[in-house]
């Protein structure tokens, strides 16, 4: 895990064993989150009604990681397998696709035009290449929340076996690039985190299990 030329709390790289799971091949859509919303009554997310964000093949945005936690929760229930977020070292063992060492989940170039896109919302889910493990939009389109706390000298204290992120802090991990930054990609090893109430257009998440 991590970057020797990225930011600081990218560092140090460090080997990581990680258990078998299993990592949803698509992030959550808004077709998704609407059977969840017609079973649950759960509180709709801050874009639901936005038509820039609420077409039903682009990932659901605009909602806050306890939001995403009730989700798996409800779909942990409703095919009897437990589902959850991934851990940020499952997220990066994710994303790099069984390739060891590279930049990005595509190769170790940032992209044509130096990984800009034509983008002001979030595209259908699936429309990138898959990486290494058939996952699609692993490296950019929305942020995905992981269900760790976030720490930015974790690295030095990590465990070598199934991290799970320090034990409190303020802010949640999340991984991946959104289609809302300038750069739009995302590099294997970077880092993001946000205050797990906050609900923004360009936060996501995808499912993950123990359970293979």
């Amino acid at each position: 895990m991590g970057d020797a030329e990225g930011r600081p709390d990218e560092r140090p790289i460090h080997r990581v064993w990680v258990s078998a799971f299993a990592m949803a091949v698509l992030p959550v859509t808004n077709a998704d989150y609407a059977r969840f919303l017609a079973a649950t009554g759960h509180e709709a997310p801050r874009f639901w009604d936005d038509a820039r964000f609420n077409a039903p093949e682009q990932p659901v945005v605009g909602l806050s990681w306890f939001d995403a936690v009730a989700y798996c929760a409800w779909l942990s229930e409703a095919t009897g397998r437990a589902w959850r977020l991934p851990t940020e070292a499952e997220r990066e063992k994710a994303m790099r696709g069984g390739v060891e060492g590279q930049r990005y989940p595509w190769g170790d170039d940032e992209g044509p035009d130096g990984g800009r896109f034509a983008q002001e919302a979030p595209f259908s889910a699936g429309l990138s290449a898959p990486n290494g493990y058939g996952l699609y939009d692993i490296g950019y389109n929305v942020h995905e929340w992981c269900s760790d706390w976030y720490d930015a000298g974790y690295y030095a204290v990590s465990p070598e076996v199934d991290p799970q992120g320090p034990p409190g802090g303020t802010r949640r991990a999340s991984r991946g690039g959104a289609w809302r930054h300038q750069v739009k990609v995302c590099r294997n090893g970077a880092r993001s985190s946000l205050d797990p109430a906050f609900r923004y257009n360009d936060y996501g998440f995808r499912v993950a299990s123990g359970e293979l």
